[in-house]
């Protein structure tokens, strides 16, 4: 009864997201070749470690504004969104450059012959759309192969700025984005731990939105705030890690 439960409500939850994304096109989700994408695609690479030989899953791919950076650097990308939509706008950007499967779905539902077949399961801005993390954590990891890793860059849910975007972003609603305040490490831990997983690590940085780092001044003044790292705990975004046990 518990499962059909969280079930039902997720099945609302999503037809509230595809209604989301299925609507006006979000400008700050279209593929662009910026320093802002670079950076935060460089540090995830950094600290996630994957590698070229890696079968990675990225969940949540959109319209391929981070699974582009990725292909051109020669890594092997599954990609999974729930809305057909925008995985539609992702082939029209890809235009046959790169050769990529891509799956409708979610992941709850994702087709078994996917089980274990995974080094990375990853993502990019896309947890704090999920609504019961635990059981997404959870079925993530069913796509893992016995020591495999989950990996997602998210926002940091103690940076106020968040909150007054969502509020006067005529991009972002809170049916949308309200998840952003569940982005804690207490979180990522209970979930990690339902779904049998463990060594969650975090990884916290940057300060700026896009127009801000895109220039020079703008990234000058982030990095020496990095360095003070006395602001560290409201950085505004952050890597989250964790492992699935290897078979012994």
């Amino acid at each position: 009864m518990k499962y059909q439960v969280v079930k039902s409500g997720i099945h609302h939850h999503n037809s509230v997201q595809l209604d989301y994304y299925a609507g006006k096109e979000k400008k700050t989700m279209i593929p662009v070749d910026s320093y802002y994408v670079n950076n935060h695609i460089n540090k995830f690479i950094e600290y996630s470690g994957i590698t070229r030989s890696d079968d990675i899953l990225e969940v949540g791919c959109g319209m391929g504004k981070f699974t582009f950076p990725l292909l051109k650097k020669g890594y092997r990308i599954t990609g999974l969104d729930l809305s057909p939509v925008l995985l539609q706008k992702l082939l029209a950007h890809n235009d046959n450059r790169f050769k990529l499967d891509l799956i409708a779905s979610d992941i709850l539902d994702a087709p078994e012959e996917l089980n274990s077949r995974f080094d990375y399961v990853i993502g990019f801005f896309t947890l704090h759309h999920f609504m019961n993390l635990d059981t997404y954590i959870k079925a993530m990891s069913r796509l893992l192969k016995p020591g495999g890793v989950i990996v997602f860059l998210e926002p940091n849910a103690y940076n106020p700025l968040y909150y007054f975007q969502i509020v006067f972003s005529p991009t972002m609603s809170w049916a949308g984005d309200k998840g952003v305040a569940k982005m804690i490490r207490s979180n990522f831990v209970k979930a990690s731990k339902y779904a049998e997983l463990n060594n969650v690590s975090i990884k916290k940085y940057g300060f700026f939105p896009p127009f801000v780092v895109n220039n020079k001044i703008g990234r000058f003044i982030e990095s020496f705030l990095e360095k003070m790292k006395i602001f560290g705990d409201v950085s505004a975004f952050q890597i989250v890690k964790m492992h699935k046990p290897d078979v012994k």
